[in-house]
């Protein structure tokens, strides 16, 4: 009976959770830590990408002389799904070197995100903590 019983409350909690990383995704637009780049982060397919809807004249002439042109418009992160609540994994496009990397997403709070990208299985890493401004 009290197996049972636990079973019944854990299935009570479940039935009400969100589904797997849906509050923990980080919808919604994202500044970078030089604030001269504003991301649209939004469902795509069964995860999240991240476009540029905002850059600075600076951040849009570092681009363009790597390629990129134009910078808004282009897809950041791409095919972002979750790998645990508050956790991401996808391809990071980095238009200032015009490479894609292997990424991850980490949301530390409602307002505070970490994106780390890594040129191979975790070697040669770099993070930037992102804040969200809407």
């Amino acid at each position: 009976m009290r197996v049972f019983s636990s079973m019944m409350a854990l299935t009570a909690v479940l039935a009400t959770a969100p589904a797997f990383g849906q509050s923990a995704a980080p919808a919604g637009i994202w500044a970078n830590p030089a604030k001269s780049v504003h991301v649209r982060f939004k469902p795509c397919g069964p995860g999240i990408c991240g476009t540029v809807i905002w850059a600075s004249p600076k951040a849009k002439a570092d681009a363009q002389s790597k390629g990129t042109d134009p910078l808004v418009g282009e897809q950041l992160f791409r095919d972002f799904e979750p790998e645990s609540p508050g956790l991401w994994s996808g391809e990071v496009f980095v238009p200032d070197i015009g490479k894609t990397f292997s990424g991850t997403l980490r949301l530390i709070d409602a307002r505070t995100m970490v994106g780390e990208g890594c040129l191979f299985a975790g070697i040669g890493c770099r993070s930037q903590t992102w804040k969200r401004i809407k």
